[in-house]
Formats: C-alpha cells, sequence, structure tokens
C-alpha cells in the first residue's frame, strides 16, 4: 500500500516468502498472493490467458526445486504401511522390484509388460506433439497393471476404490466458478477408472457400475462368500480396465469434470517432426544411480525476459475482495492509465463472462449455455460472440508449459475444498518434472527421462497406484454430499466443549466465494449448517457461513486476535456490535512445511501454512448499498477500526470484500470483517510479514476512501456493472507499480468516471476525498524533497493518536461528508 504521492516507499511490506526484488514484475503482497483477486460475484474477473498469465507465472517463477529422487522416496513414503514412520530404503528396494516390469519379464493375464518397450519404442518415432498421446498411455497403463503384482515389503497394496488409469484427454474441459465458466483442454489425465468410464458409458446410455454389487455384499454375512465376491469383483475390475485400455483410454472423452482429475499430464515437443535428441529404450535396464538431465530442472527463467504486466486486464476466480483487491483498494494513490467507459446515461445492471480455451479464443456465450455445446464452441471454434470486447484479443499467447500447467493446476484447486496440495507433469520430448502445489509454493524435481531410466518411472506409477484420495491431496475431512440434488460436504469434528460439531457445507450455493489461483489463503466462504451450533446458538435468523482459508502458521491466528477485538468491544460501543460473530473454529495440524523438510528444500518453514475453518453468522455485503446507506455503514466500519487501531489491533485489510453489514432493532449496523491479516500491538515485523516501511494508519484510512470509490462507481442497486460501464477493471490484476501508476492518470482527470446517473452528494463525496488524499500527499512530498535537500537520512514516520485523530477529521471537515452524515431513511423491518 504505498502511500499517496510518497516516491520509492513502500508502505505495506512483502511477505516473507515473496521474491527478491528482480525476481517478477509483478511483485507479491501481503493481500495477494496467486490469481486472487476481486469476488465480486466474479462479475469482474475474466480467465483468459493474457489477464490469467502474469500471476500464474509470477508464482512458477518462484519455483522450488528438489531432487528427482527425494521426491520418488516421500511419494513412495505416503504410499507405504507406516507413511509416519522413516522408511529411508524404500525407493532401492522398489527400484529393484520393478526391473521384471521394465524388462519385460511380467505379466498378469490380461497383459505382458513386453508391450511397454513396444510402446516406447513407437513413442521415439519422429511426429508432432500429439504422436506422443497414444504410446505413452498404453506403456503407462499396461506398466500399471502389471505393476498391481509386484509386492515390496513395507509398501500397501494397490487401492482399487481409486484404481488410477492414464487417459487421453485434449478436450475441452469446463468448470464454473460462481455461475462463471472455464474452458481448458490437457492433453493427458490420471483419474480413477470409474471416472475415466463415464463419460463413454453415459454417451451409451449405460450406467455406473459398483452400485448393485456393493448393496448386494453389504447383505451378506459370510466371510468365505465375501471373499469370493472380492474375488470376483477385483476380476471384472481388471477385465472393466482392459477393455477401457484397449479403446476408451486413448480415445477423447467429453465432460470430465475437474473434480475427478488426480492429475494433468502436459506434453511439449522441442524438433516436431525429428528423433534428435530422443534416442531408443536400452536393451535391458539394471538399477542405476540418477543420471541428470539437460536441463536437469525446467528452466523457467525465461519467463522473466517476458513482461508479465498486463495492461487492460483482469483475473480469474477468487476469494474475495480482501486479496488483489485489497493490494489495488488499499495501496493509497499507487496504481496506470486513467479508467476508460466509466460515465454513462443508463447502467446496466447484468454481465457475463467465459474464459479461454487452451490455443484457442475466448467465447462469451451466457454461461448459463449448455455446457457441451459451451464446450466445443469455445474451444473448437474461437468464436467471440460476447459483448465484452476491450483492448486484449481474444486468442490465447503462446503458453510456457510450465504456466499452462500451473493454470490446470489452479482448475484442481478450485474443483476440490480444502484440498492440501496437487502434483501433475511436465512432458518435454523424453524427460519428465515432477511438479508438487501446495498454499505455500511450488516444487519441481528434476527431470527423469523415462525412456533411458524406466525403473525411476515405473516407481513413480508403483507409488501414485498405491494412493488413497487423501494421498494425492484430497482433504478427507470433507466429505462430498448430495443433498436436495445438490452438491454438498459434510465436516464431522470431536469438540472439547461441543462434542460431536457437525457442519454441512452448501458448497454448490450461488453465494459461495471461491478462490482461484495456485498460492496464498485460497480462502472459500461457504453458507453452512450445523445441528450442533443451532443447539448451542439457536436457530440464527441470517444463517451461518464457513471460511476456510490457508493461514501462515507464525502468524497470530485469526481466532487469537478476534479474542482481543470481543475484549476491546465489551468498553467500546464502536466496537461492539461491529465485528464478526465468530461461533466455531478449527486449526487442521498438517503444515505444508512438512513436505519440503522431507525433500530437502531450502528454507522449508518460510511462509508454512495451516488449514483453519471458521464458522461465523452470515452478514451482508457492503456492495448491496449506495448513497447514504452505503455511507451510514462505512462509517461506522471507520470508528470501529479507528478504535481497534487506537487499542493495539492493526487490521491492515480493508477491503470492499471485508466491510459488511447486519440488521439489529431495525438499523443497518456496520461490520469491519476479516482478521487474518490483522497484528497486534506488541508485534513489530511479523515473521509472515517484513518491510522498512511502518504500517500507519492513514494507509487503512486512504483504503476506506478507495472502497467508497470503488462500490460507488462499480455497482447500481447492488448489482455490479457490466464491464464497459464500470471503471477499475485493470486495477484488479496490476501490479503496485502499474497500479499506482493507474491511480494517479485516474485522479488527473475524474471527469470520465462521474456517471451521470449517480446522485451528486456522494459524487461531491468522492471528489472531495481524493482532494483531502492529494492534499496530504503533496505535504508529505513536500517535506520529503526538503528532507532530501538537506541530505537528512529518511525515517519511519511516526503517528501519534492526534495525528490519526487529525487525518480523520480532515474529511470529516467536508461540507459532503456533513451532507452524508444526515441519517438516511430506514426501510420498515
Amino acid at each position: 500500500m504505498s502511500p499517496a504521492g510518497e516516491i520509492g516507499t513502500s508502505s505495506t511490506p512483502p511477505r516473507a516468502n515473496a521474491p527478491v526484488d528482480g525476481a517478477s514484475k509483478i511483485k507479491s503482497t501481503p493481500n495477494s498472493r496467486g490469481a486472487a483477486v476481486v469476488s465480486e460475484n466474479i462479475g469482474l474477473v475474466g480467465v483468459k490467458v493474457k489477464r490469467v498469465r502474469p500471476w500464474i507465472q509470477r508464482d512458477i517463477e518462484q519455483v522450488k526445486e528438489c531432487k528427482a529422487d527425494a521426491m520418488l522416496q516421500a511419494l513412495l513414503q505416503r504410499a507405504s504401511c507406516a507413511p509416519e514412520t522413516e522408511q529411508p530404503e524404500l525407493l532401492q528396494k522398489c527400484l529393484k522390484a520393478v526391473l521384471p516390469v521394465c524388462n519385460g519379464q511380467a505379466s498378469t493375464a490380461l497383459v505382458k509388460s513386453s508391450d511397454i518397450q513396444t510402446a516406447l519404442n513407437e513413442y521415439v518415432r519422429p511426429g508432432v506433439e500429439n504422436d506422443f498421446y497414444i504410446p505413452f498411455i498404453r506403456a503407462t497403463n499396461t506398466a500399471l497393471a502389471c505393476l498391481e503384482e509386484i509386492k515390496v515389503d513395507g509398501m500397501r497394496a494397490p487401492v482399487p476404490a481409486v484404481d488410477i488409469i492414464c487417459q487421453q484427454n485434449n478436450m475441452p474441459m469446463s468448470q464454473k466458478h460462481q455461475a462463471k465458466k472455464s474452458i481448458w483442454k490437457p492433453d493427458l489425465v490420471i483419474l480413477p477408472l470409474t471416472s475415466a468410464c463415464a463419460p463413454f458409458q453415459d454417451e451409451k446410455g449405460g450406467k455406473k457400475g459398483g452400485k448393485k454389487s456393493k448393496q448386494k455384499d453389504n447383505k451378506k454375512d459370510d466371510e468365505k462368500d465375501n471373499e469370493k465376491d472380492d474375488e470376483k469383483d477385483d476380476e471384472k475390475r481388471k477385465k472393466k480396465r482392459k477393455a477401457h485400455m484397449d479403446t476408451n483410454a486413448t480415445a477423447k472423452p467429453k465432460n470430465l469434470p475437474w473434480k475427478d482429475i488426480l492429475a494433468c499430464i502436459e506434453f511439449k515437443r522441442k524438433t516436431p517432426g525429428r528423433t534428435k535428441g530422443i534416442n531408443p529404450p536400452p536393451p535391458s535396464y539394471t538399477v542405476q544411480d540418477y543420471v541428470p538431465t539437460k536441463p536437469e530442472y525446467l528452466p523457467v527463467d525465461h519467463l522473466k525476459d517476458e513482461d508479465p504486466t498486463p495492461g487492460p486486464s483482469q483475473a480469474p476466480v477468487t476469494q474475495r475482495a480482501s486479496d488483489t483487491a485489497a493490494a489495488v483498494l488499499s495501496s493509497g494513490l499507487t496504481a496506470a492509465q486513467p479508467s476508460k467507459g466509466g460515465s454513462s446515461s443508463k447502467r446496466k445492471a447484468t454481465d457475463t463472462l467465459e474464459s479461454a480455451a487452451k490455443k484457442s479464443k475466448m467465447n462469451h456465450n451466457d454461461a448459463d449455455n449448455d455446457a457441451d455445446n459451451d464446450a466445443d464452441n469455445g474451444a473448437d471454434n474461437g468464436a467471440d460472440n460476447g459483448a465484452d470486447n476491450d483492448a486484449d484479443d481474444d486468442t490465447d499467447p503462446k503458453l510456457d508449459v510450465t504456466v499452462q500447467t500451473g493454470l490446470y493446476a489452479a482448475e484442481m484447486f478450485a474443483s476440490n475444498l480444502g484440498v492440501n496440495y496437487l502434483l501433475n507433469i511436465i512432458v518435454i520430448d523424453d524427460v519428465m518434472w515432477i511438479w508438487y502445489y501446495d498454499r505455500q509454493g511450488i516444487i519441481q524435481c528434476s527431470g527423469i527421462n523415462f525412456i533411458q531410466d524406466l525403473p525411476r518411472f515405473m516407481v513413480l506409477l508403483y507409488a501414485l497406484q498405491r494412493f488413497e484420495l487423501h494421498d494425492w491431496g484430497r482433504n478427507k475431512d470433507f466429505i462430498p454430499v448430495q443433498v436436495e440434488g445438490k452438491q454438498c460436504h459434510e465436516f464431522k469434528i470431536k469438540d472439547e466443549e461441543l462434542g460431536m460439531v457437525d457442519l454441512l457445507l452448501h458448497t454448490s450455493h450461488n453465494e459461495r466465494v471461491t478462490h482461484y489461483g495456485l498460492q496464498g489463503r485460497a480462502t472459500n466462504v461457504v453458507p453452512v449448517t450445523s445441528e450442533a451450533l443451532a443447539k448451542k446458538y439457536g436457530n440464527l435468523q441470517d444463517g451461518m457461513v464457513a471460511k476456510i482459508f490457508w493461514g501462515e502458521a507464525s502468524r497470530t491466528s485469526e481466532p487469537e486476535i478476534l479474542g482481543k477485538v470481543k475484549e476491546i468491544a465489551k468498553v467500546h460501543n464502536t466496537v461492539k456490535d461491529h465485528i464478526p460473530d465468530l461461533l466455531w473454529h478449527h486449526t487442521f495440524t498438517n503444515p505444508t512445511s512438512t513436505i519440503r523438510e522431507a525433500l530437502g528444500v531450502s528454507d522449508p518453514t518460510t511462509g508454512s501454512c495451516v488449514l483453519y475453518i471458521l464458522v461465523f453468522r452470515k452478514l451482508e455485503p457492503i456492495t448491496e448499498l449506495q448513497g447514504k446507506e452505503l455511507f451510514d455503514v462505512w462509517y461506522q466500519c471507520i470508528l470501529c477500526h479507528i478504535t481497534l487501531w487506537k487499542e493495539g489491533v492493526y487490521h491492515r485489510d480493508v477491503s470492499p470484500g471485508n466491510l459488511m453489514w447486519y440488521w439489529k432493532d431495525g438499523k443497518r449496523m456496520g461490520v469491519l470483517n476479516d482478521y487474518d491479516l490483522s497484528s497486534g500491538q506488541r508485534t513489530h515485523g511479523h515473521e509472515g510479514q517484513r518491510g522498512e516501511v511502518k504500517h500507519l494508519y492513514r494507509h487503512d484510512l486512504e483504503s476506506f476512501m478507495w472502497c467508497f470509490a470503488w462500490i460507488s462507481l462499480r455497482y447500481k442497486d447492488g448489482v455490479l456493472l457490466p464491464r464497459g460501464l464500470r471503471p477499475f477493471d485493470e486495477w484488479a490484476t496490476l501490479g503496485a507499480i502499474a497500479c499506482r501508476k493507474e491511480k494517479l492518470g485516474f485522479l488527473d482527470d475524474l471527469t470520465p468516471s462521474a456517471p451521470s446517473d449517480m446522485d451528486q452528494v456522494p459524487w461531491d463525496f468522492i471528489v472531495d476525498c481524493f482532494d483531502v488524499l492529494d492534499t496530504h500527499a503533496f505535504n508529505r512530498r513536500k517535506q520529503l524533497l526538503r528532507s532530501t535537500k538537506r541530505a537528512d537520512k529518511p525515517t519511519n514516520p511516526k503517528e501519534s493518536e492526534s495525528d490519526i485523530d487529525g487525518f480523520l477529521q480532515s474529511f470529516k471537515n467536508t461540507e459532503s461528508w456533513t451532507a452524508l452524515s444526515k441519517p438516511p431513511q430506514e426501510p420498515s423491518q
């Protein structure tokens, strides 16, 4: 948050795991990691590649590295019989065990491993990228079938309930993010066999198998009969698998759901049509030391030579306005070109969005169109039928494979609630790299030449075949269920005070606020019901919401901060009734640093995250209000904020999404929400945040002023205006420097952003606020120039209570503040 008009300073310290200067042209802020921007019902965000790429790319540039053997050992450990017990010999044992499969000496009743070498010999022939797919799929699936029979002491058996298979895709996969649709086309995917078969069964009018046999088994009591039935079921499964391998595994399915994808495999060919650099498989394989590939790690340095900072652009589906938007709105005067198209005689409260497909144009058809038509038209035809045209053209740029695969990871994160981590694989010619994604960051292992070093590829498959769903990163505490035909998640846990706490998370509800990106807090806000909490608190009239997010382990937790805030509320009416009501919370005990310590990654605990779930009374967004009603709730939040600041609780995250309200005794009560970036009085320079410039009260108050303008100019009657009729869209995805330029340009000429149908008093107030900010900025800039002339050493500004009160009073002294302060007439309740 750069103070207005100040040169060469940054008032918001970067996070501890932010890149050093020069590492990326988009800088991290404490409010934004990954591609998280503004929620606003996802109306402003567009999953166009040109808009998403810079944020995904920035996270890719921060990738950590580990050795291939370390990654394989860690994956084997998770698939072992005793994951918590160190077993350093697993890799060597498994490398020896898979040699018969590599050398064509293993077979089952249905497959023989000699077919693997046949497929690999086909793989190295000249051809284009698509020629890689079928031989790779055949080699992989044949290997999986053979590896089922390999037993290694200390390793689990394969998991029939998952039964992974490699499936060709290269077809559009669509997913909705708060009613807005994205479309991508991964080359190959790894997913459960039942999920791979489903699209082909549906096309033939068949039914998904398994239900009848399970019901029959549940009725039987005889253990021997059950064992026989299990053997028969396993035999049927293997035959079903073989039939799918022979036909549909290499066919293109329709409508694969992202929630079922366990890993994506993306291919690139350096020299299409040639075999230079791709040697055929050796006659036989032995266990050898790892041989480094060239390059050993998939280079991402070349990405930094490109300019990742977008022009007029958006970023993808998000958590709430407290991420990048918070950086935008709370950055004082820190942002790029004057906004265009901000005025209108009649502003329509409608908007649509479509996302880009891989190597294709966007389709701006209405998001509610049929998924098949959207996918086919958007990805294959590249039609552009929408009115949402802007300065960007909709043709996807040439995406680096690392960014492209990162985009798939973002989709996989978004499709599964509370997912802990993900795996993807990038294949370039005969080398593969395993990429590991979690909310602390990204790790890639050194390359594996799967043609010359086939045993290591087989060990990878051997480990993955023994993964339960939670080993794939799915959070086993969130159980998918169908309630009245809608997707929900159950969460149950023992609580010392309440006993068993049951939460039903309504994850398909249209009020859910989602996140899209790779790193950071990844906040989801979901409507929730609970018998246990209803018993304790009664039936809450407005309902409850669950906030699920990844917080930095080194920071004071939000529940702890709220505990102090609650104590302050007991003695200050400006805080009482103006803070969120935390009903229940739980902290998971699986820090993201654990895998980094196992892999030998540098600084494994820096930025380590843990998952939290907090349940609150439901509040209403401030964006529903305008004019005097908006001002009244907004000012209540300011009064709460300033009291907390004086009492030693610094909010640091003022944004539209964190300003809420509710009804009490016929009056709207403003609520300052979201304290997961807050700090206490005794905390100077968090472990999770470091910076040379102290965060001051005026920085947050500036954010309040920008929030008022943002809401007033972008909303009409509580609905986000269509693109082209609202300003500031491009601000949401810009870095701090570019955003500063945008804001200065906006302040140079406010006239184009003045809607003709907006009441005069709120507009006057916006102008007055920026006038006051400009005056203060001028005075600070003048003082800075004078100190520079005297060669004084810059010092962090000190702020007294009188400075705090005086800064707020300078806004209250304006005529427009007085006019808006007159009590609004409330509707009858």
